[in-house]
């Protein structure tokens, strides 16, 4: 399993994903998530990954090097892409490609065709814009009212950005909204493990100005952890009880 989760603020955008990938208990290993590609200036774009680990990493491959345009006859690759709307296509159409040559074969083995990403960027000239892409290589767009999104284990993660994440959020506070988050998710499922992956672009700036691994140990990440859990004990402890209660 995994979680990633992207944040798209008035500011910029936080992609955070973690590593870990599982064939049972006895077989855990660590494989990056988060895709980065761009020229500084010009594009800058993240992808974030989850499902069916061969699946996604043949994604990525079949849009890093290029696919051809039934239409036009021409390869094309991420890093050509116009728009980041046409990236999400692109993503989309590699998606079917995969699914029509592995499908058949996965369901002959008793395997759903399981894979879902997420695409955050922005071109030069365009919009910033974030998307999920499912399996079936339809996406869906972030949008300010709900200005985030998740992919893998997202349920443990879902509760701290629905209360605090929003558009006007800042993206530092965007930075560490998104690492709460996966710290909760890190606690309720072990599925979901570290090292994380982070980047972060700012809007306009049309590069990715952090893309930082964040190990096993971190101390800033140990610290928002603690800190996080005494300030939700401290909140508990400071709400009266029900008048309704027992005592003891």
């Amino acid at each position: 399993m995994t979680y990633c989760v992207g944040l798209l603020v008035q500011s910029g955008v936080v992609m955070i994903a973690d590593t870990r990938t599982n064939a049972g208990i006895d077989n855990v290993s660590t494989f990056r998530k988060l895709h980065l590609f761009g020229t500084k200036g010009e594009r800058a774009i993240a992808i974030a990954c989850a499902g069916n680990l061969s699946i996604s990493q043949s994604v990525i491959a079949m849009v890093s090097e290029g696919l051809v345009n039934p239409e036009t006859g021409e390869t094309e690759r991420i890093e050509d892409m116009p728009s980041m709307f046409r990236a999400a296509q692109l993503v989309g159409f590699a998606v079917r490609q995969m699914r029509k040559q592995l499908g058949e074969a996965l369901e002959d083995a008793g395997l759903p065709f399981d894979v879902a990403f997420l695409l955050a960027g922005q071109v030069a000239g365009r919009e910033m814009r974030m998307y999920m892409i499912y399996a079936a290589g339809n996406f869906i767009e972030c949008g300010r009212d709900s200005p985030f999104l998740q992919i893998g284990e997202h349920k443990y993660g879902k509760p701290i950005l629905d209360r605090s994440v929003q558009w006007e959020t800042t993206l530092n506070d965007a930075i560490k909204l998104g690492l709460l988050s996966m710290d909760s998710t890190l606690r309720s499922n072990l599925g979901v493990g570290l090292p994380l992956d982070i980047a972060v672009i700012p809007r306009d700036a049309l590069a990715i100005t952090i893309s930082r691994r964040i190990e096993n140990g971190d101390p800033y990440f140990r610290n928002l952890s603690e800190r996080w859990s005494s300030a939700l004990r401290a909140a508990h402890m400071d709400i009266p009880p029900p008048p309704w209660g027992v005592d003891g």
